[in-house]
């Protein structure tokens, strides 16, 4: 993972101090520390009746060729439900309706350190499935059958669901 050199605000080199008992980085000039965060995320499990559950591949790093629920980064302004329902369309061509959230996880991230992503569950849904954006593939896959998932954190979300519907 890259480290942050630069202050973000005036563009000075940044310092490690310890600060508020850890180290952080921190501007001198600006006499602020830069606080670091986890980059939200959301991701969706969209099912139907038949125990199913839709999945992407994707065509983009990092797991490039491998299969994951559909998501992605939610972008400033905008609620994390809102960011979901945006993924699904953008990555399947679905357009959907949240039923409830499902957990809220982290995942680590060699870019980003740390992704923190809430989950919600999609029951109905409508549309034409078709892969877009970054993904190249769609396909529903029963829970019992399903492909190798790209992330740590899908697999538990997608075991924590699964134990829930039996």
């Amino acid at each position: 993972m890259r480290k942050k050199q630069y202050c973000h605000f005036c563009s000075d080199t940044l310092e490690e101090r310890f600060f508020e008992g850890r180290p952080r980085l921190f501007c001198a000039k600006c006499n602020e520390p830069i606080y670091e965060n986890p980059v939200p995320a959301t991701c969706l499990i969209v099912t139907g009746q038949e125990k199913r559950v839709l999945l992407v591949k994707r065509n983009v790093e990092p797991q490039i060729g491998f299969w994951c629920l559909p998501g992605g980064f939610i972008e400033l302004g905008e609620t994390p439900e809102a960011s979901a329902l945006r993924e699904l369309k953008e990555e399947t061509g679905l357009t959907g309706e949240i039923d409830h959230l499902l957990d809220v996880v982290s995942n680590p991230s060699k870019l980003y350190h740390t992704v923190l992503i809430a989950c919600y569950v999609v029951r109905h849904f409508s549309g034409e499935l078709i892969a877009g954006d970054d993904a190249s593939e769609t396909q529903f896959f029963p829970f019992q059958a399903l492909p190798e998932i790209a992330f740590k954190s899908h697999e538990k979300l997608l075991n924590k669901f699964y134990l829930k519907i039996q």
